[in-house]
């Protein structure tokens, strides 16, 4: 608390680094409210970054995109899987090595900027395989990568999200298309680049010298392992790919420092909460009752939740939950769990 009342969440931080898709937009719609959070941010002098796993854009192109949404960003901003895969291969291999792109045309450029050169065919004598998202991706590609790979070629995967966030609920992603190569070949990559690895993160915290950085994301087994990798806050926001009881299951590696419906946490106090609170957050009580949890009392539905962390993260599997009272029936009705 300030003398002024509650501290807003976002005045402990000098820089936000955001997730894009189901955090920022949801494939080429801004999410309600996204567009105004962000323009918030600039206007206070707040740096701002955002970091995807998404390699089927490059930087400028991101920053084009969140532009015509309304949310001015510029390339500098933009940390991609598909450029952070493309300098890691430009580190490793010598000026002009062919590496096998398998993606989207965007990791093809990406390669080609750091003086690689992109080819399409295991004959081409590739000496590194790129795996990106790309909606065109077929058999012919993944056959080509798994005899490439057989043959020597590294194997750089630009992230392993299983699936991305759609109108139509989620779809393959990335991962999924990794598995394809894991189980044609008995093996991982030799090397992933994306979330929940902590280069993007990392790379985002050293730009602003002697302040805090939050990461915002939607997903807890990428943006929110990540930003525990990478030493820092995350705020999950509940407009993209984890639920509610996705987070009350989360291992200790996936567990957020705040919570909140949207982008509104960052702003407003009441939109937000520290997870896990006490047992008895915000008016709550949660015990442990015929091998369940049951949740009484009355309050905000959020400090119902940080209650239903709190208990569910000291047990070693997640017992069902139930309404004590009324109360609780709405709050765990809004929280998308059944009462």
């Amino acid at each position: 608390m300030s003398a002024d009342g509650p501290e807003r969440l976002v005045d402990g931080y000098a820089q936000v680094v955001f997730d894009l898709d189901g955090v920022i937009y949801l494939i080429d719609r801004p999410i309600p409210g996204a567009v105004e959070a962000v323009g918030r941010l600039h206007a206070e002098g707040r740096a701002v970054a955002y970091a995807t796993n998404n390699a089927s854009r490059r930087s400028s192109q991101v920053a084009d995109l969140l532009t015509g949404m309304g949310v001015p960003a510029r390339p500098d901003e933009v940390l991609t899987s598909a450029a952070a895969a493309a300098e890691l291969l430009r580190d490793r291999l010598p000026a002009g090595a062919p590496v096998l792109v398998v993606g989207a045309e965007a990791l093809r450029a990406e390669i080609a900027a750091v003086g690689l050169t992109p080819v399409d065919r295991a004959d081409d004598g590739p000496r590194a395989v790129a795996q990106g998202y790309g909606p065109q991706v077929g058999w012919t590609d993944l056959a080509e990568a798994t005899v490439a790979v057989r043959a020597g070629a590294t194997w750089i995967a630009t992230n392993t999200d299983r699936t991305l966030p759609s109108g139509r609920g989620p779809l393959p992603g990335n991962g999924a298309l990794v598995a394809v190569l894991r189980t044609a070949l008995g093996r991982d990559p030799d090397v992933v680049v994306g979330k929940p690895e902590p280069a993007l993160f990392a790379t985002a915290a050293r730009r602003v010298e002697g302040g805090r950085t939050l990461v915002v994301g939607d997903r807890l087994d990428t943006d929110i392992e990540g930003a525990r990798r990478a030493g820092l806050d995350s705020l999950l926001v509940l407009t993209g790919v984890s639920d509610v009881p996705e987070l009350l299951a989360a291992g200790p590696d996936r567990r957020p420092t705040f919570v909140a419906r949207d982008l509104a946490g960052l702003f407003d106090p009441a939109a937000v909460v520290r997870v896990p609170g006490p047992p008895d957050a915000g008016g709550w009580s949660v015990t442990a009752h015929d091998g369940g949890l049951e949740l009484t009392g009355s309050g905000s539905p959020l400090d119902a939740l940080a209650a239903l962390c709190a208990a569910a993260w000291s047990t070693a599997a997640v017992p069902p939950v139930r309404a004590g009272s009324p109360d609780a029936a709405r709050a765990l009705a809004a929280l998308g769990l059944p009462a």
